[in-house]
């Protein structure tokens, strides 16, 4: 079949109103930003000059709107973003720690990205893509959860490559067995994962990160784990061998959209040149994954993720100066 976009992604896209401080009277001040892990990744991979798609829905609100067009602007398909009237926008408010670091409090009971159905999907989108990118929010409630499957499906059936990005909040599931139980679904029919150190021991019990990928290669026929490791880098793991790699000097401002950014990176890379799932080792994994973390070290150096996400020049400079 005719291949017309490089990545298609499917889940949420939402708002994060991220704390920038206080207005003159002294009231708390949040930024409106568009985001969304796996809108993100759409966004990043058009930067990097790839044929991108979202599936998704928003509200038929002022917010679904202006991510609509936000994804418009960044050259990313949208024939299957599905604005609903009877529904609102998912917001997340942002507190970023000195660090960087973020936490999340979601509004988000029904809202409109947990009301994609199965039947709205635009199956021929994805048969005409080389990758499929799902994450696992969108699994925290029907009838998103099975239209998320859904699409696995009709993407392994046409030969595509089925790529999922870990994600887990608390506040958005009853337990951690029950994220467990649900990941483990979409799970059985991903063929490269990427997942941060604290969410691999949440899925295995096991803290390093070298085995907890190990046990999830065993335990899913997954062809590469990739597993984040914050400003160390990341430890990418293959059938032919794995490896370490060193993450990138930033001083980090916001962290939110550096895993997206990375797993693009990686995405980019591998679709770059032309490598096989079955020809994935040591070497050419932890090359990708060079990529994807010079790429994250610099989308955390300014505040909110789609408007910090890097071009590809930006990006093969910060690998020039590493």
């Amino acid at each position: 079949m005719e291949t017309n976009f490089d990545i298609t992604t499917l889940g949420e896209l939402l708002i994060d109103f991220t704390h920038i401080g206080k207005s003159a009277s002294g009231m708390r001040v949040f930024e409106q930003n568009p985001g969304g892990a796996v809108a993100n990744v759409a966004v990043a991979g058009a930067r990097f000059g790839l044929k991108t798609a979202f599936i998704g829905k928003v509200g038929g609100d002022m917010h679904g709107h202006y991510l609509k067009s936000v994804l418009e602007a960044e050259n990313v398909d949208t024939r299957n973003l599905i604005v609903d009237g009877d529904c609102f926008t998912t917001l997340a408010f942002v507190e970023v720690a000195e660090n960087g670091d973020c936490m999340y409090s979601f509004y988000r009971d029904g809202s409109a990205d947990v009301k994609l159905r199965a039947d709205e999907l635009d199956a021929e989108l994805i048969r005409g893509s080389k990758i499929l990118q799902l994450g696992t929010l969108s699994l925290t409630a029907e009838p998103s959860r099975s239209a998320t499957l859904s699409a696995a499906r009709i993407a392994k059936a046409a030969n595509v490559i089925v790529s999922c990005d870990v994600n887990y909040r608390p506040s958005l599931w009853r337990s951690e067995e029950e994220f467990r139980q649900r990941s483990a679904e979409l799970l059985a029919l991903v063929d490269l994962l990427k997942v941060s150190e604290s969410e691999a021991q949440i899925l295995t019990g096991i803290a390093a990160p070298e085995a907890a990928a190990a046990e999830l290669m065993s335990r899913f026929d997954i062809s590469a784990v990739a597993v984040t490791l914050g400003e160390s880098g990341a430890y990418v793991r293959t059938r032919n061998g794995g490896a370490r790699v060193a993450g990138y000097p930033a001083n980090a401002v916001d962290t939110s959209g550096a895993g997206d950014t990375f797993w693009t990176g990686f995405l980019f890379s591998l679709l770059q040149s032309g490598t096989r799932l079955q020809d994935l080792n040591a070497e050419n994994a932890a090359e990708f994954a060079r990529f994807g973390a010079a790429a994250a070290s610099i989308v955390v150096e300014s505040r909110g993720a789609i408007p910090s996400l890097p071009t590809l020049e930006q990006v093969r400079a910060r690998m020039g100066a590493g």
